[in-house]
């Protein structure tokens, strides 16, 4: 079932997204070679406690941190810990925020110090399609108009969309219907209605869009080793089109 958000539930919503994108804001400052996945975690863990929300991931599935740290061939899900970032490498960090009991969500991956042309390229190719995929969020338009708007950018560019993991609803629980996929022709799936709250995400790599789970049962990675780009934010579907909850500003 699809739920339509009130003007209460949007509030709560709104707060939600904002704390999680100011964390982003907090993370992109400290994001250099030597610092630690853990140390990002602990950051954002006690920033978005500051502002009286719970980390959306902590405990979720048994998840155990609190943001997901993913570097170069790792998709999504990757664990905080020791790891220390080196210059050339690119991180993706996945922030979810529960305030008032909604959910915020974004995703954003960050160079490390200086990448090459090819990582760049990923980064650019796959913050457009999450734009493309964005500007589709509009009432009357299919939920697949979303996926193809990717999908095609994203390969007319030389890369491949993830086939495995797709984005999703979003509001009292951090995943609710419908699925997003990243691909597929357009004109399919439910009509997109005011008060829709989408987790819009794609996740793209340089390489095949095959993927595998490593030995700590999260941590996805692609399967031919080659980096992969993940953002994502949480938009509603308004009455003038899509409005980005979590939006950035720097």
């Amino acid at each position: 079932m699809i739920f339509l958000k009130s003007k209460r539930e949007l509030e709560y919503m709104r707060e939600a997204s904002r704390i999680v994108a100011s964390t982003h804001a907090l993370l992109r400052k400290m994001i250099e070679p030597g610092i630690t996945t853990k140390e990002l975690n602990d950051a954002a863990e006690k920033h978005i406690r500051e502002n009286q929300a719970e980390p959306s991931f902590l405990g979720y599935h048994g998840y155990p941190a609190s943001i997901c740290t993913s570097i170069d061939e790792e998709v999504v899900h990757g664990i905080p810990g020791n790891r220390t970032l080196k210059n050339g490498e690119i991180i993706s960090i996945d922030i979810g925020a529960m305030y008032g009991g909604y959910h915020g969500d974004s995703a954003w991956t960050w160079p490390v110090g200086e990448v090459s042309e090819e990582l760049l390229h990923l980064l650019l190719v796959t913050r457009e399609a999450l734009n493309r995929g964005i500007a589709q969020a509009v009432p009357g338009h299919r939920l697949t108009d979303i996926s193809y708007a990717i999908q095609s950018y994203v390969e007319d560019n030389g890369l491949a969309v993830v086939r495995d993991y797709v984005g999703h609803g979003i509001g009292r629980n951090m995943h609710e219907d419908p699925q997003i996929p990243n691909f597929g022709p357009s004109g399919h799936g439910p009509i997109l209605k005011e008060g829709m709250v989408l987790a819009i995400e794609p996740m793209v790599n340089l390489g095949t869009y095959d993927v595998y789970t490593a030995s700590d049962e999260w941590t996805v990675k692609t399967k031919d080793g080659r980096p992969s780009a993940h953002f994502e934010h949480t938009v509603l579907v308004g009455p003038e089109g899509p409005e980005i909850l979590t939006a950035l500003e720097f």
